[in-house]
């Protein structure tokens, strides 16, 4: 995937020395930071030139930084989404039918966090946006998913920005499963 530019925003592939900001976007700290930067001067490196070697789609997170001044504000991308999407109900079906337990399948996932000092100013649901053009135009994607819990108004509020359909796992489990927001190309 190419550097995309916004408004505001370039989502650009992580850089050498991106590791401490973006700890710092995902409020990682202490034992848990060195456990993490290690597993990504293991992994990352090698993710990407396996992926570029086999043509794969340019699934992975991205860095956000302002373009007025660089500052790496949060991380965004197109990565794998791995669940029970069969048993999804739309949030205003009524009435609710049973959904039984199903398979995990593969799915194109939006992702988005925004660091807590740069909230509520639309930087996610920039992103988002181009990410979604990115998705529906170059790799020709049919339709992308996003995830989210109950609580979380914020992301759910930037699911409903570009349109998604809202829909909720008719189970409880897997209780990390709570909320999808789906898009179709052709709805955009």
């Amino acid at each position: 995937m190419p550097p995309l530019e916004t408004a505001r925003l370039l989502i650009r592939p992580f850089a050498e020395g991106d590791l401490p900001a973006l700890l710092g976007v995902l409020e990682v700290s202490g034992a848990e930071a060195e456990a993490a930067t290690e597993r990504y001067v293991r992994h990352g490196a090698l993710n990407a030139v396996v992926l570029r070697e086999l043509e794969q789609p340019p699934y992975g997170d991205r860095a956000l930084v302002l373009r007025e001044t660089g500052e790496l504000i949060g991380a965004a991308g197109l990565v794998p989404a791995y669940a029970p999407f069969d048993q999804l109900r739309r949030i205003d079906e009524q009435p609710p039918r049973p959904r039984p337990a199903t398979p995990h399948r593969p799915e194109v996932g939006l992702f988005y966090h925004v660091h807590p000092d740069h909230r509520s100013h639309g930087y996610a649901t920039e992103a988002a946006r181009a990410l979604v053009e990115f998705a529906f135009g170059p790799m020709q994607l049919g339709h992308i998913v996003a995830t989210t819990e109950r609580d979380n108004l914020a992301s759910q509020a930037v699911m409903r920005h570009l349109g998604m359909r809202m829909h909720e796992n008719a189970l409880d489990e897997p209780a990390w499963f709570q909320l999808v927001g789906i898009l179709e190309a052709e709805a955009v």
